[in-house]
């Protein structure tokens, strides 16, 4: 999120109530298995903008389908590749009812990607489960199905992915009903009130299970023992389990091909993690908000595949950043909101191999960034904290493959802006400290590579600031809110026909003019403020 105070506090790996749907993501059998409505939507993008695409006889044979749905009894005699694009693209465009769902029964079809879909309960189970050994994927996240619809799936034993979040009808019970899909590799339940440790025992025969999302589900504490058998499994999200306890920890250290942990927000303390040594396959390990201290970090040293360590709201200072040191093929580092001062970054500076550090809200200062400048790989860095001045930002320079920036709090002012000419591959960049007026912006505009800019806060700038970015014709987001921009600047944003997101709040500005902007100059911009 761009704009609003002059400091924040992100979570910067997972917006949970986003689109983006944690690690896992929906799982899609082939990347071919949405292309249809993607196609459709560029189509009408590329419409908008003038230009002419003759699209495919297929695609338009499908779209006369979508058109024509009501007519069609059934698809069951077409290959199945071709009823799998039908049915994409009338979820796509959320034309599939209960009514037209019927024309799909027997049809053979792999992967229903049913997520959020309108109307979806049990009704629609029967012929979802029509498609029987055929059927690899389903998703009913957020739908009415209850314990009652998911009897159906008990004969589609080649199922591989089932996703649930969002389901909160579910309970213990359905769980039954799923005993029996022993293929199955991916499941999530993420978000559910009603699944308990009793319920977690079903699990114990799901032998090859992959991956496990039970994020956000408060009832499980206990349930984990139920886990040991799933020897198998590479990625476990219990994030924002507080239930979740060092008892919970000791039935995952059998766990040896475990890759993915993320326990954030759980009671887990340094006891807990214990429990965690022997788990030498993991790559990523988030303990984000976890009371946990440096002296646990020593449990850490042996895991030397460890590739993602988020610590961020723990209570790590200094001391501990020596077990961190072994750590090589680390890459990226969560330090947001914890004591970590100057004195600690010393040993990351031996971690070649990192891509990105989180330094928001930390005691970090000007000092302790020179510790930075040897680790050339670095492509995002996050310094977020109002101790940062020009003089930091000045140690940097040394880092010129920096694609991400993140000054947002800090102090910079126009002088500190000359050492961004040396980050010429950024493509997000965020100074909100409220130091700057227009002659440093005359230092970013340069910047062609940027995407995303924000310079909220900055109540000096003024139109010249929007003539001077005028150039920066790759933005998508442009935050230049709590400013003394008017309506005469948005002349200057015209040439900037990429951009999506724009965030005037608190300037002389209406939502009227932004409007009146887009219609004629910014075919793309979808979000705006004020709105």
């Amino acid at each position: 999120m761009m704009g609003g105070a002059c400091s924040r506090k992100r979570d910067q790996q997972v917006n949970e109530d986003s689109g983006n749907r944690g690690i896992y993501g929906r799982y899609c059998k082939s990347g071919s298995s949405k292309w249809l409505g993607n196609s459709i939507s560029r189509l009408a993008v590329d419409n908008k903008q003038g230009k002419t695409k003759c699209p495919s006889l297929m695609e338009l044979c499908i779209y006369k389908i979508r058109e024509d749905i009501d007519k069609y009894s059934s698809f069951s005699m077409l290959p199945r590749d071709i009823s799998q694009q039908i049915f994409n693209e009338l979820v796509y465009s959320q034309c599939l009812t209960e009514v037209s769902l019927g024309a799909f029964r027997d049809c053979a079809l792999q992967d229903l990607d049913l997520g959020e879909y309108p109307g979806l309960e049990d009704s629609w189970m029967d012929v979802i489960s029509s498609q029987e050994l055929s059927l690899l994927s389903v998703d009913l996240s957020g739908s009415d199905v209850t314990d009652s619809g998911l009897i159906h799936l008990k004969n589609c034993t080649n199922l591989q992915a089932m996703n649930f979040n969002y389901s909160d009808q579910i309970s213990d019970h359905g769980l039954e009903h799923i005993s029996g899909l022993s293929n199955l590799a991916t499941l999530s339940f993420r978000r559910n009130n009603q699944i308990t440790a009793q319920g977690l025992s079903v699990l114990s025969g799901l032998v090859n299970l992959l991956k496990l999302d039970l994020e956000r589900c408060p009832g499980i504490h206990g349930g984990l023992v139920h886990l040991k058998g799933l020897t198998k499994l590479e990625s476990l999200n219990i994030k924002c389990c507080n239930c979740i306890t060092d008892a919970d920890m000791k039935p995952l250290s059998g766990l040896t091909n475990l890759k993915e942990l993320q326990i954030s927000s759980s009671k887990v303390s340094d006891y807990g993690v214990t429990f965690l040594k022997g788990l030498h396959k993991l790559s990523l390990l988030n303990m984000e908000g976890c009371p946990i201290t440096a002296a646990c970090l020593d449990c850490l040293a042996g895991l030397t595949n460890l590739e993602t360590l988020n610590l961020d709201s723990c209570r790590i200072d200094d001391e501990g950043l020596v077990n961190l040191t072994g750590l090589q093929r680390l890459r990226c580092l969560e330090l947001s909101d914890t004591e970590v001062g100057s004195n600690g970054l010393r040993h990351l500076a031996g971690l070649t191999s990192l891509v990105s550090i989180n330094l928001s809200f930390t005691v970090v200062t000007d000092s302790g960034l020179k510790k930075l400048a040897g680790l050339a790989s670095l492509t995002s860095l996050n310094l977020d904290a109002r101790q940062i001045t020009d003089a930091g930002l000045a140690s940097l320079t040394s880092l010129t493959g920096l694609m991400h920036l993140d000054l947002f709090g800090a102090r910079i002012t126009d002088s500190g802006t000359n050492y961004l000419k040396n980050f010429k591959n950024l493509r997000s960049l965020e100074i909100c400290g409220g130091g700057l007026t227009d002659a440093g912006v005359k230092n970013i505009k340069d910047l062609s590579s940027l995407t995303v800019l924000n310079l909220s806060q900055n109540n000096n700038l003024t139109d010249k600031t929007l003539e001077l970015i005028s150039g920066l014709t790759q933005l998508v987001s442009l935050n230049v809110s709590n400013s003394r921009i008017t309506t005469a600047g948005l002349q200057h944003l015209r040439s900037l026909k990429n951009l999506k997101s724009l965030n005037l709040d608190s300037c002389k500005v209406t939502a009227y003019d932004i409007e009146k902007l887009q219609s004629t100059d910014l075919p793309n911009l979808v979000s705006f403020r004020p709105e």
